[in-house]
């Protein structure tokens, strides 16, 4: 059995008894991974790593098991940046009641990383392939996107798992005739507010300290989770609406 998760997906699965539909798991979620999507659960459920239950008319239940599970997914991508099929391995092994440890990415000595394993994996990564059944999109439409700095490759071809909702998201404003082409302002406008955030942390780190270096990562996940919400605020308030 797994452990209960700290924080908010817990707190909220252990709340209730009753099938919650992706929604409400997405409100349990978001206490304490503010930046987990609705698509961002579908990829993680088409990979193997939940089974929700489905009604007659195919719309997903979720048990307070499988939100447990999901915290635990997230929180592994998060905080020991696993690639998803170590993530279910560990999983699967835990809940035979095997003794497992997570792999480890790396430890400081003297304030110098020290590499682990080559065949260590560091970062939730996944094929064009994946990605492209991940996100319902057709190769030339990713090709658009590419060409565009939409949706970028990593330096040996894959891509950040973060790529499938860019994906979907692209896809669904497509539908309302939001073209690539369009959303150049918005590609524009995320990286100067990285780069505002990177501006900030910079000195972090630089720091000869190791623990301060370390404290720029949680700094910047806090920072980005601030501008995020921030310019939701913002283009609500201009479009004088406000999203549920």
């Amino acid at each position: 059995m797994l452990q209960t998760p700290s924080g908010g997906a817990g707190r909220g699965a252990a709340a209730t008894d009753r099938l919650m539909s992706i929604g409400t798991v997405l409100n349990v979620l978001r206490d304490e991974f503010p930046e987990v999507t609705i698509s961002k659960i579908r990829f993680l459920e088409a990979e193997g790593l939940i089974e929700p239950q489905r009604t007659p008319s195919g719309y997903r239940k979720f048990s307070a098991h499988d939100v447990e599970r999901l915290g635990h997914v997230l929180r592994m991508q998060r905080d020991h940046y696993l690639p998803l099929k170590v993530i279910r391995e560990h999983l699967e092994a835990m809940e035979r009641g095997e003794a497992v440890q997570l792999p480890a990415l790396g430890r400081q000595r003297d304030g110098d990383t020290v590499p682990e394993s080559p065949e260590t994996p560091t970062a939730a990564r996944i094929g064009r392939d994946e990605l492209l059944a991940a996100a319902g999109v057709g190769a030339e439409e990713l090709r658009e996107w590419e060409s565009y700095g939409l949706v970028t490759p990593l330096e040996d071809g894959v891509y950040d798992a973060e790529a499938v909702t860019v994906a979907s998201l692209i896809a669904a404003l497509g539908r309302f005739g939001i073209e690539p082409r369009h959303l150049r302002v918005m590609k524009a406008a995320a990286d100067r507010e990285a780069g505002l955030v990177d501006q900030v942390v910079a000195p972090l780190k630089r720091h000869r300290n190791p623990q301060t270096r370390a404290h720029a990562e949680a700094r910047t996940k806090e920072l980005a989770g601030l501008t995020v919400k921030l310019h939701a605020a913002l283009v609500q308030t201009a479009l004088g609406v406000r999203l549920p």
